[in-house]
């Protein structure tokens, strides 16, 4: 579920942004301010989902495999 709002927020942002877009080339700055704003809200959003469905997969990951895969901070030079 949390990709497909992260995606979802993605496309929203997306058209918020070619709104601003347009906006600015039509003289329109107040508009295109806000569709901006919309758009990192958007972004903000999509980020937020992704940090659940991130957050989401390491728990599923600890659960099933345990804390075996840190051999990363074992070795020193």
């Amino acid at each position: 579920m949390s990709l497909q709002e992260a995606s979802r927020q993605l496309e929203a942002a997306i058209h918020d942004a070619r709104v601003s877009f347009d906006c600015i080339l039509l003289d329109e700055v107040d508009r295109a301010h806000t569709n901006a704003i919309t758009a990192r809200a958007a972004i903000d959003a999509a980020e937020h989902a992704l940090n659940v469905e991130l957050e989401k997969r390491a728990a599923e990951g600890e659960s099933e495999g345990g804390s075996g895969s840190r051999s990363e901070s074992g070795s020193e030079g």
